[in-house]
């Protein structure tokens, strides 16, 4: 695997995959133009246990209609401001969506799948879950 870097201005750089994508970042405190690296972590995690998540519950038969995760993260006062804690809540819609299907889902990507959260928890985030399931 393998990607790009480049400064574009100010504190804004562009980010490029092998595969061909582009993703802008700007860690500007003033302008905001883009989402700032710290939150491209987050949204790696995000779309890495999402993914991991309804591609279980599909094999599992469940009637997913849609998934969203949310995240709420802390991060350390000092620099380097790592992350040091993370919570996300799984929120499934569906019909007739077994709530045990979706706890042994986000376990699963948790605790086997989800190379970003496996990655971050073995640099000391502590990592939390939890899900809701909503009848469609």
């Amino acid at each position: 695997m393998q990607s790009q870097v480049k400064w574009v201005d100010n504190q804004r750089f562009i980010g490029k995959t092998a595969s061909g994508h582009s993703l802008v970042m700007d860690a500007s405190r003033e302008q905001k133009t883009a989402p700032t690296p710290m939150e491209v972590v987050l949204m790696g995690l995000g779309g890495c246990s999402s993914v991991d998540v309804v591609g279980i519950l599909e094999k599992a038969r469940q009637k997913v209609v849609s998934c969203h995760v949310e995240i709420e993260a802390d991060r350390a006062n000092e620099v380097p401001a790592v992350f040091t804690r993370i919570h996300l809540n799984f929120v499934v819609k569906g019909s007739a969506i077994k709530e045990s299907h979706v706890e042994r889902a986000v376990h699963l990507s948790a605790e086997k799948y989800c190379s970003v959260a496996l990655m971050l928890g073995k640099g000391g985030v502590e990592i939390t879950h939890s899900w809701e399931v909503i009848e469609v």
